[in-house]
């Protein structure tokens, strides 16, 4: 063979080897093609979901913060409805009301009979003027005298801070309370 028919064999050879062969490149660009897909959609779908989570974190905190607010105005609110119902208070607004303490109460029995002797509601005599000690001396003085009797001023009147003195026992039974709505 001649020189140059080798030199032609020779660059083919080479141009064969940097060109792919035929039937494998086919079989591997539809395999490609289908992993680049994968991949991207997958890739997609983490920052659509990272995205969805951060967005659900924003949502999460901005309720706990609402709860609280809404904690904290409920605990005020009770505080409200706690300070109303005390009995210091309610009977600070009847006395504002015009209403006085009730006298003595009736029972019926079972049977028709009348336990007790129904009393008129008479309003109790108002409170005799109290100057406040301005000194521990004065407050000494004003603890040794006597003072009126406990049934005579209304334990609202007794000044703030006072705790309230309880009703003398009657002979009769008084009913159990209820429980309050609020489970108190």
């Amino acid at each position: 063979m001649s020189t140059t028919a080798r030199q032609l064999r020779g660059k083919a050879a080479r141009l064969a080897r940097l060109l792919p062969s035929g039937p494998s490149s086919a079989a591997r660009t539809p395999f490609v093609l289908l992993v680049v897909l994968l991949l991207s959609g997958g890739l997609i779908t983490l920052l659509l979901l990272n995205s969805s989570l951060s967005q659900g974190s924003f949502r999460l905190s901005e309720l706990k913060k609402r709860t609280t607010e809404l904690t904290d105005q409920q605990q005020a609110l009770q505080r409200d409805v706690d300070g109303r119902s005390a009995p210091d208070a309610l009977a600070r607004r009847a006395r504002e009301l015009g209403m006085v303490p009730g006298g003595s109460p009736a029972f019926l029995d079972t049977d028709g009979t009348v336990r007790g002797v129904p009393g008129e509601a008479t309003a109790p005599p108002p409170p005799p003027p109290t100057a406040t000690p301005s000194s521990s001396a004065a407050a000494d003085d004003a603890a040794a005298e006597p003072s009126a009797p406990a049934s005579a001023t209304p334990a609202s009147d007794a000044g703030p801070g006072a705790s309230p003195e309880p009703p003398a026992p009657s002979a009769e039974p008084s009913p159990t309370p209820s429980p309050t709505s609020s489970g108190r």
